[in-house]
């Protein structure tokens, strides 16, 4: 994934894949943690957003999702 601005540290790599890019070998991250840091990126803590699908609130990363803090400029 490529990412740039709203306080995203540019110019790296994140962790590998094997030779053939198939399996992430170093740096696994779930789509989810991937979810969490865009959205605190935009100012929106994940934990406490919730949204409205077929009449209950739901949070985007409900299954998990944690920060990838090596994407975040300090």
């Amino acid at each position: 994934m490529w990412m740039a601005g709203a306080g995203s540290k540019g110019g790296q790599t994140i962790g590998a894949t094997d030779d053939i890019g198939f399996r992430a070998v170093e740096k696994p991250y779930h789509v989810h943690d991937l979810h969490a840091t865009i959205l605190h990126l935009l100012g929106l803590n994940h934990v406490n957003l919730t949204f409205l699908h077929n009449g209950r609130a739901e949070r985007p990363t409900v299954n998990g999702g944690t920060l990838v803090t090596e994407a975040l400029s300090s």
